[in-house]
């Protein structure tokens, strides 16, 4: 195989999600992997929707993933090039105008449907004449520009779902060009992947329909279609409709949560393929991994729980200097070593430190059961003189279990629920001598 080139082309109308990276890993992997180029083509053709600022949003998460691209180029200044191509196949009778409302389109679906027919355009714009289209143009309309499909067969071989074929004539010829002049998606991306080179389509399944008349627009304007592969759409844990929950889940959102890169782009690269769920540490070892022949045809079910599960992997070996400055957002005092070092076994995020932060340094409610009370008050009369020390907690309880005959659960749990206000966190041992003696005393007192 010669050196992939594939793209990923983002609108700039909103914020970067799972779904959206996804597609955008899977090009990145397979060109990496196999020595190629990976493009980032800004759709930017809807201009009242498009945005500098989300623009500039996309390309700062892609950046803070790590998929960073060969080239980029906007469609917005393309547009000579579109208008070139739409000339060129209005010439060649493949482009042509109708002008037929939105409701009479409609209507005409629903007779169609109503006598056993399939809702296919019935090519009545090919029939007007010069007169007709005056005409219509006379009564204020505007046309929009159908592609004239060929009516044959469209096979090609997807590296994802196999050998596909669709039926041109039972299919509607598709509309290029709105009738305020716009582009829709179809032939401004041709006209593109023509242009670069493109060797490779990766995207969603949602998109099989459309590859018959773009490889048919490909051939009219003398390009070589390229090979393509359609995977499976990502749905929730229960395997439902997953688009309404992607808001939560753009890139912005999740970094601002916590959640890693890696942690992102293990769970994305790895769903719906015949690999198990595991976290890497590096985009080189998905590329090496990766493979087409991986992905199956169920839907990729995106749970959260899987993320938070990857992400706490990474955060249990991440070193201080990688998260001094968002632990400092928690508190000044918890920007140290030994208090990360303390807690992170027990954090899925950084942020999850936050309550272990106010344990060590901020004000705590003590819980102490009743049948506890004469047990803490003896605990805090056995608390060893001097600093305290990750060694002073053992010491302690050893104490205390010769004194009290209290063991296991029964001797920990009371401690630990007077000093944290918690019944479960990080090891006792390690952070004792971070809520030092004075607070540990005045818990002690209190309860």
């Amino acid at each position: 195989m010669t050196s992939p080139v594939v793209r990923f082309a983002p609108s700039p109308t909103g914020k970067l999600h799972v779904g959206n990276v996804r597609t955008a890993l899977i090009n990145w992997l397979f060109a990496m992997g196999n020595g190629g180029k990976f493009f980032l083509r800004v759709d930017d053709t809807d201009t009242e929707r498009s945005t500098e600022a989300f623009e500039a949003q996309i390309k700062a998460d892609l950046k803070w993933l790590g998929l960073v691209w060969d080239d980029t180029f906007n469609q917005s200044a393309r547009f000579e090039k579109y208008d070139a191509a739409a000339d060129k196949l209005r010439d060649m009778g493949l482009l042509y105008a109708c002008y037929e409302t939105a409701d009479e389109l409609d209507r005409k679906r629903k007779i169609a449907l109503s006598r056993g027919r399939p809702p296919v355009y019935d090519r009545a714009g090919l029939n007007l004449s010069d007169e007709d289209r005056a005409k219509l143009e006379a009564e204020g309309r505007k046309p929009h520009w159908r592609f004239k499909l060929s009516g044959g067969r469209i096979e090609w071989t997807d590296l994802v779902r196999g050998p596909q074929g669709i039926d041109t004539a039972s299919v509607s010829d598709p509309v290029l060009i709105r009738e305020d002049g716009s582009y829709l998606y179809t032939l401004p991306s041709v006209v593109d992947d023509i242009d670069a080179g493109i060797t490779h389509v990766v995207r969603g399944e949602d998109h099989v329909t459309n590859s018959g008349a773009q490889i048919e627009i490909f051939k009219a304007l003398g390009g070589s279609a390229p090979e393509m592969a359609h995977t499976p759409l990502l749905v929730d844990a229960e395997g439902g409709a997953f688009s309404k929950r992607l808001g939560s889940l753009n890139m912005e959102t999740l970094e601002a949560r916590g959640i890693l890169p890696m942690a992102i782009l293990s769970l994305l690269a790895k769903l719906g393929t015949s690999d198990n769920i595991e976290v890497r540490d590096n985009l080189e070892s998905l590329a090496a991994e990766f493979d087409f022949s991986k992905i199956g045809r169920a839907p990729a079910k995106f749970d959260e729980r899987d993320l938070l599960a990857l992400n706490a992997t990474l955060i249990h070996t991440k070193p201080f200097n990688a998260v001094k400055e968002q632990l400092a957002q928690i508190a000044p005092e918890a920007a140290n070593e030994t208090f990360w070092l303390a807690v992170r076994e027990n954090c899925q995020t950084v942020f999850d430190a936050q309550p272990f932060a106010d344990i060590a340094y901020g004000h705590v409610e003590p819980i102490v059961d009743d049948e506890d009370k004469a047990f803490i008050s003896e605990a805090l009369g056995l608390l060893p003189d001097g600093e305290l020390t990750p060694e002073t907690w053992k010491s302690w309880t050893t104490k205390l279990k010769e004194q009290t005959g209290r063991k296991g659960r029964g001797l920990f749990m009371p401690l630990r629920k007077a000093l944290t206000g918690m019944e479960h966190g990080p090891d006792m041992g390690a952070i004792l001598p971070l809520i030092g003696r004075e607070a540990v005393e005045r818990r002690l007192a209190r309860g």
